[in-house]
């Protein structure tokens, strides 16, 4: 009876320490330390930082946002006398800006001190006695890099019936002279300067700074892809002034002298295509006859580019029409009237603005 009891006490001392024993893990788990607050379940979420809106914006309702796209026509725009003289500081307030006809507020305005970003592209083909055209972009164009300062920079492109990149943006101008005194043997006869011209400023969509084309050619466009109207409507998409200069008068004054009685039509609407490229992208266009004018044409032109003033509006129409709209810059004095400008002596000067002769809308919807 005695070893009966002895069995149970033991066997009730064996479950006590196995209870024990099971109870540790579960309170070596528990956390320390004061223990507050509601339970998981009840815990609030912490919020999401808000960004303030912009000042004068309004913030979205019921947590609506909304994104409106409103478009920025940038023009780059200089001022100079008849004589070809620049005008400098000219302030915001001396500039009126006509979309169609009508006055846009100037939303931005300053002088453009950023360095030349600009591509030399000449005709370089067999057409005419071998390539006398390809002779003259070769050698005449080697007038421009004293004009250009070292922060510039200048690529170099070819065309015959394909456009060739000869030295991408750079600002070793000695490397793209060597690389202009090493073209030799013009190949195709053709001259496709339609298309040189579209190729190059699609590749310029992606550069920055201030942006621009020197073209020497003769104008002439033999076996384009495109014609003059897909060109004409993609430089008026563009915001890269066009300098031009042709080289068709050399030749034809040549054919005069030895007594040709062609009237160069083709020579003629070359020239007046040239004109027209410049003129609708804000740039300039010579026709030089002689070498020897080459020097001031390549002045004028980092003179231009060195004195632009940068003027940007948003059209109050909303500029998504889908059509062409022409822009023109007038110069004003303060009380609204014709800015006058006088030379040394006081007498009064007529002058011109150059710019583009306006942009593109976009068609409603469209993605840029």
């Amino acid at each position: 009876m005695r070893r009966i009891a002895s069995w149970i006490l033991f066997a009730a001392l064996t479950a006590v320490l196995v209870m024990a024993l099971a109870e540790r893990p579960a309170l070596a788990q528990a956390p320390t330390g004061p223990q507050g607050g509601p339970p998981p379940s009840q815990q609030q979420q912490k919020p999401t930082p808000q960004q303030s809106p912009p000042p004068g914006q309004q913030p979205p309702q019921s947590g609506v946002s909304i994104s409106v796209d409103v478009p920025v026509v940038t023009m780059d725009v200089v001022a100079a006398t008849q004589h070809g003289d620049l005008i400098p500081n000219l302030k915001k307030e001396n500039f009126r800006v006509l979309d169609d006809g009508v006055p846009q507020a100037i939303t931005n305005f300053a002088p453009t001190d950023a360095p030349i970003t600009m591509v030399l592209l000449l005709e370089f083909s067999n057409d005419r006695w071998g390539g006398f055209f390809s002779y003259l972009s070769k050698y005449w164009s080697q007038y421009l890099f004293s004009n250009l300062q070292p922060k510039d920079w200048v690529a170099l492109e070819t065309f015959d019936m394909k456009t060739h990149i000869e030295v991408d943006f750079t600002q070793n101008k000695d490397e793209v002279l060597q690389a202009i005194y090493h073209l030799y043997f013009p190949g195709f006869s053709e001259s496709n300067v339609f298309d040189a011209l579209l190729e190059t400023i699609d590749r310029l969509k992606d550069v920055k700074g201030r942006r621009s084309i020197v073209l020497l050619a003769s104008g002439r466009d033999t076996f384009s892809k495109h014609t003059l109207d897909q060109t004409m409507k993609a430089l008026r998409g563009s915001d890269v002034p066009i300098f031009c200069v042709g080289l068709g008068r050399v030749y034809t004054n040549f054919l005069d002298s030895m007594g040709s009685m062609n009237p160069h039509m083709d020579y003629l609407q070359a020239e007046n295509q040239l004109r027209t490229f410049a003129q609708e992208t804000g740039g300039f266009a010579w026709f030089p006859q002689f070498e020897g004018e080459m020097p001031d044409i390549f002045r004028s032109v980092a003179s231009f580019l060195r004195h632009q003033y940068s003027i940007s509006f948003t059209p109050s129409g909303g500029g998504r029409d889908g059509k062409f709209h022409k822009v023109k810059v007038e110069l004003v004095a303060p009380d609204g009237g014709p800015l006058t400008i006088v030379d040394q002596k006081g007498k009064k000067q007529k002058y011109v603005v150059y710019a583009r002769e306006g942009y593109q809308a976009t068609k409603p919807g469209a993605a840029d």
